[in-house]
């Protein structure tokens, strides 16, 4: 019987799973409790987390007794996984496991900022009726969806999109046009200037690595078609706030949607404070009832198949 810490929500059917054959501590609010975390995790033999616990310096070195890391979704630049693997500690994500959130979360929030027209509520509240002005928006059918990255989640998007009419377009540069995603979805395969330039949405779907840090700058930005917009489901540090909320008020961008940010949770003081056309969600666009279950079931069986 193993040892098991969750730090962070998690679907209850899954940590029952667990329970029936481990010690499991559910603690989801320990996360914020940086000295009890301390001591729970010397004594766990796994270690269950979300995006928010930071595996790396004292809590890495806290874990003593442990040999698996699981993540509750896909990214992880919340865990430093060179250390855990020289400890001997295997890290296993929730590969694919929300992906279709975030699509849906992707499309959604694209057909929300072309059509501009579902933010009108409290105009029509005071006995306005601003017809003609929200008559201006555009359909999302025939668009082109430009994808920076084409792993699975961005492979789930085009799937998506294509079934609105999106003519879909990717930019990978693991991935060349011979690759079979690229075969299997009939998604164009595109130089990132190329991209940049002919995309009437852009959605990013890439790791936070020293070489995506900033990717989006205030250059690249610039070379974006007049009147896109840009979608940000992967990692807040991949765009130039900054940079971002200038191009948003000069009207070289159409909006934005933002589910990520370089500093989380986002306080109330930001750039984006009467920031024009941008839509703010707090890091949700892969948590969904079904996605949570799916997460949790799959990092639920990797657990179990580990300790096996």
């Amino acid at each position: 019987m193993a040892r098991i810490l969750i730090t962070e929500f998690m679907d209850t059917p899954a940590v029952a799973q667990l329970q029936r054959t481990h010690d499991v501590h559910y603690a989801p609010r320990l996360v914020d409790q940086p000295d009890a975390l301390l001591r729970e995790a010397a004594v766990a033999e796994v270690l269950i987390v979300r995006n928010r616990t930071q595996v790396r310096g004292e809590l890495l070195d806290a874990l003593e007794c442990c040999s698996l890391v699981g993540r509750l979704g896909v990214g992880l630049d919340n865990i430093d996984v060179a250390g855990c693997e020289a400890r001997g500690m295997q890290v296993v994500p929730a590969t694919g496991a929300n992906a279709l959130s975030v699509a849906e979360y992707v499309i959604g929030t694209a057909m929300l900022l072309l059509r501009g027209a579902y933010q009108s509520n409290e105009t029509m509240l005071r006995g306005l009726w601003p017809r003609n002005v929200l008559s201006q928006g555009r359909e999302i059918h025939g668009k082109t969806l430009g994808l920076i990255g084409f792993g699975s989640i961005g492979q789930s998007t085009a799937r998506l999109a294509q079934g609105v009419g999106m003519r879909v377009q990717a930019h990978d540069p693991l991935m060349g046009e011979g690759h079979p995603a690229f075969l299997a979805t009939g998604v164009m395969c595109v130089e990132l200037d190329e991209l940049l330039a002919s995309s009437d949405v852009i959605s990013l779907h890439v790791p936070l690595l020293q070489s995506t840090r900033h990717l989006m700058n205030a250059v690249r930005l610039a070379q974006l078609k007049r009147g896109a917009i840009l979608i940000n489901s992967a990692r807040g540090g991949v765009i130039d706030e900054p940079a971002l909320v200038a191009a948003l008020q000069s009207g070289l961008l159409a909006g934005a949607a933002l589910d990520v940010f370089e500093d989380e949770p986002l306080q109330a003081v930001n750039p984006f404070v009467g920031c024009p056309n941008v839509v703010l969600t707090p890091h949700i666009a892969g948590v969904s009832i079904e996605s949570n279950q799916r997460v949790s079931e799959m990092i639920v069986h990797k657990v179990l198949e580990a300790l096996a």
